[in-house]
């Protein structure tokens, strides 16, 4: 059996149909869940005509530099926030050639939770080159790999239904 479950793997090459039948490219960003969504779009052949590239953007340092998240954003909201990952997902959309972006950040634990942030806490977010944008915010119950892969199942799912839809 390789890293994902058969069930991922069906929501990926859905997701990657429906990217060549609306001719959408895919951009990644991703904190909590560590390169897992570009991963499991790339276990798909063919996969190279819809994803373009994937930020790994695990440090708030790396949200700045490589995505331009506003520091005073990562301060007033931190950066499990629906503010942070709205910017990483407009900011990966705009420092590629990708049509659609979804990007994920949140607290896989064990350690890192708070009372008003626990873990499991995820924020994911989609917008695409029409400004269309979807916000999903859940807290995910499980350890630290159930939570980064339920992640990567949402924002799949996510992304899948945006396209449909848009």
């Amino acid at each position: 059996m390789g890293l994902f479950s058969p069930t991922l793997i069906d929501l990926a090459r859905r997701l990657i149909d429906v990217s060549l039948k609306t001719n959408s490219k895919i951009v990644t960003s991703e904190s909590c869940t560590g390169g897992l969504i570009a991963a499991c779009l790339t276990e798909i052949s063919g996969s190279s005509q819809v994803f373009d590239r994937s930020f790994i953007a695990y440090s708030n340092e790396a949200k700045t530099e490589m995505l331009g998240v506003p520091s005073k954003v990562l301060t007033r909201h931190g950066a499990v926030s629906e503010q942070v990952a709205m910017a990483m997902a407009s900011g990966a959309l705009a420092r590629s050639h990708a049509t659609i972006s979804i990007a994920v950040t949140g607290i896989a634990g064990p350690r890192g939770g708070s009372l008003n942030k626990p873990v499991g806490l995820v924020h994911i977010y989609y917008v695409d080159r029409s400004l269309n944008t979807a916000h999903l915010e859940k807290v995910i119950c499980g350890n630290r790999q159930a939570v980064r892969m339920e992640t990567v199942h949402l924002a799949l799912n996510l992304c899948h239904e945006q396209i449909s839809i848009n």
